[in-house]
């Protein structure tokens, strides 16, 4: 069963891939910028100048973000696109040492882009990329989701060197205020809204269902219905529909005095609504969120 997992979520991925030319992008994606360079990459540079090769050579980017160019000395590179990188080294080039020098520089080997996933996923771990990923494409780079896999996949931004300093991912969801994906929509729907571009530095972490929080993937039916007890959220629920999938109102249910209880931080949120009257469509239903209890009172007759 994992294995099919593995493969709906790898197949889903190849499709989207292909497809992608030819839809419409997703906004996320399309603000995506070229690549930019950053510590422990790899360039290669080389040199034209008077119809002849003058210099070929290899360039790691430092830790502080700097290369040594040959003729030109210490430039910053970290931030900057292959283009702006050789119109820097260009411009001192053509000052003093070649006339009409042409440059080009390659990424030889991407170090910077680096991301971390955990969880309820094949294989977890520490992975690089030579382009800005989206959570798809890292997910299907680490195999793709367990069957085990909650309905929420948390994106914390810039915590890289938490995680591999062993720091644990409850303790890093405790102290940040992560990004919260639908994993249900993305990969069960096909939803591309939920497939952002990560940044660099990025830790995913995909909770399994079991040890997932209840109140991130479960709503609560109480009081006078048949079958009272905790069900799974559903995009688009409402107060109505959440009672008729526990069974619809008891014999003394009075469904008109219908509670919704909702906790929004610290604060305790009621909304009062008669369900009869939406039965009659003579008020509009409300909507349920993660987490939301709907309590159906017992009649006073």
């Amino acid at each position: 069963m994992i294995q099919f997992q593995n493969f709906r979520v790898l197949l889903f991925f190849t499709l989207f891939v292909l497809i992608s030319p030819f839809s419409t992008p997703n906004p996320l994606q399309a603000q995506g910028t070229a690549y930019r360079i950053g510590p422990r990459d790899v360039l290669t540079l080389t040199i034209h100048a008077g119809g002849e090769k003058q210099q070929v050579t290899r360039l790691t980017v430092s830790s502080q973000g700097m290369i040594n160019v040959p003729f030109v000395g210490s430039l910053k590179a970290e931030g900057m696109t292959v283009s702006q990188l050789e119109d820097l080294v260009s411009r001192p080039l053509a000052a003093d040492f070649f006339v009409n020098p042409e440059v080009n520089i390659v990424v030889s080997e991407y170090h910077s882009l680096q991301y971390y996933i955990s969880g309820a996923i094949a294989s977890p771990g520490l992975y690089e990329m030579k382009s800005e990923a989206t959570l798809m494409e890292l997910i299907a780079k680490a195999g793709g989701v367990s069957t085990q896999h909650g309905n929420i996949a948390y994106i914390l931004h810039q915590s890289i060197n938490h995680v591999t300093s062993k720091k644990e991912n409850a303790n890093l969801l405790s102290n940040k205020d992560p990004v919260k994906i639908n994993l249900k929509n993305l990969l069960d729907k096909g939803d591309m809204t939920q497939n952002i571009v990560l940044q660099s530095g990025d830790v995913v972490y995909i909770p399994a269902e079991s040890s997932q929080n209840l109140a991130e993937s479960k709503i609560y039916v109480e009081g006078e219905v048949n079958k009272p007890g905790v069900y799974e959220y559903q995009e688009g629920l409402t107060a109505l529909n959440a009672c008729i999938m526990a069974g619809g109102f008891g014999k003394f249910a009075a469904p008109n005095r219908t509670r919704i209880i909702r906790q929004e931080g610290e604060k305790q949120i009621i909304i009062k609504i008669d369900l009869i009257d939406v039965k009659k469509g003579k008020i509009p239903d409300v909507e349920i969120k993660p987490g939301d209890r709907i309590h159906v009172p017992e009649t006073w007759l």
